[in-house]
């Protein structure tokens, strides 16, 4: 690769610190020109970092311009490509707007709130021949990716369960940080904001699916969405996979945890963001446990967010350069939105709900 692409970001809140970080680390062949927020000094506190992280590494940054309006930013003819880090119900339009003005794009999960601006944003990708790629980061952890090579090389024999499970916090404080959160309209519950990492997990393992059925509700938080969800789901292949999510546990954040059991193999794998190895057990004998967890372990993130930003911005942007195909494509995150309104579907009609799911949006919780 010899090409240094250019990116905006646009959405400079809680997650947007490891966009930078991921640009920074990948500055060979990125830099960043341009931020936007509806917020000024959220956007300058972003350039602030993103400069000191190129100053530790002895790196000369150009003018870095900051924008309130997300479309001016887009008219610029130099950017090639957005990131968008905005609160989940503006993903949809700002990602249609961004690849309609010739951007690549790299938006945050969950992708959209309804299958509607899911299937608008990967059919407007592919008519302007532009990349898209969704930030379920997880899927480059080492731990993840030890796991999905033991399914893909069929190690479990038969696949008969899995579970997801999300064991949060997220406390009053946390919502009234931000109004959107919670809502219907811009957010949706714990599932579709903190889980939906864990079930795009574990439909990449189990998937696909063939039916679900959920029970969820709102117990501790003054939300509109669900504090605590639980879904029983039947993939294709006929395992059963379990989804648990709640952001009630107390005092604090307990465990992330992806279990897969087969006929011939147990893993599970656990800490702050998927991270840890705790059992690998496999009939065939070809590794030892204690050498796999060594080889694949890490020490626990600061946060939940984890380190999966830099490699996925490594491989969009070779995606970009060498045109092929993301690693995490626009159908990719489509697979766990549609798992989450199917939750929600289940729950409002208090029946199992088929696949596919042909239109649902979170929206349809509010009637």
């Amino acid at each position: 690769m010899d090409k240094k692409l250019r990116f905006g970001l646009i959405g400079c809140g809680r997650i947007s610190f490891k966009h930078i970080e991921a640009l920074a680390n990948n500055y060979d062949n990125a830099e960043l020109v341009a931020l936007c927020d509806l917020e000024i000094e959220k956007a300058e506190l972003l350039k602030k970092r993103y400069i000191e992280l190129l100053d530790k590494k002895n790196v000369k940054i150009n003018n870095i311009e900051i924008y309130r309006d997300y479309q001016e930013l887009l008219k610029r003819a130099d950017i090639d490509i957005v990131s968008i880090a905005t609160y989940s119900g503006t993903h949809a339009e700002i990602t249609i707007n961004a690849l309609k003005s010739g951007k690549h794009v790299i938006v945050e999960k969950p992708m959209a709130l309804s299958i509607k601006d899911v299937d608008e944003m990967i059919e407007t990708a592919r008519k302007y021949n532009r990349k898209l790629t969704v930030c379920h980061q997880n899927r480059f952890n080492s731990t993840v990716q030890k796991l999905r090579k033991a399914i893909e090389d069929k190690r479990f024999g038969k696949l008969v369960h899995g579970v997801a499970s999300i064991r949060w916090n997220r406390n009053d404080e946390y919502y009234k940080q931000a109004s959107w959160r919670g809502t219907w309209e811009q957010d949706g519950g714990t599932l579709m904001n903190q889980g939906i990492h864990n079930i795009d997990l574990l439909q990449w393992m189990m998937g696909p699916v063939e039916r679900l059925y959920a029970e969820a509700d709102t117990f501790l938080r003054n939300i509109e969405g669900e504090d605590m969800g639980a879904a029983v789901l039947r993939f294709k292949n006929g395992a059963i996979g379990i989804i648990e999510g709640s952001a009630c546990i107390y005092p604090r954040n307990l465990e992330e945890t992806l279990s897969i059991f087969g006929e011939k193999g147990t893993v599970r794998i656990g800490g702050v963001a998927i991270n840890k190895i705790i059992d690998w057990k496999f009939a065939d004998g070809l590794d030892d446990e204690e050498e796999v967890k060594k080889e694949a372990n890490y020490e626990d993130p600061d946060t939940v967010y984890g380190y999966g930003h830099t490699p996925l911005y490594k491989d969009f942007i070779d995606a970009v350069l060498n045109d092929r195909e993301p690693y995490i494509t626009g159908e990719d995150g489509k697979k766990a939105v549609e798992i989450v309104l199917a939750i929600y579907k289940s729950r409002k009609t208090g029946l199992p709900v088929e696949f596919p799911l042909k239109d649902f949006s979170t929206l349809d919780m509010k009637e």
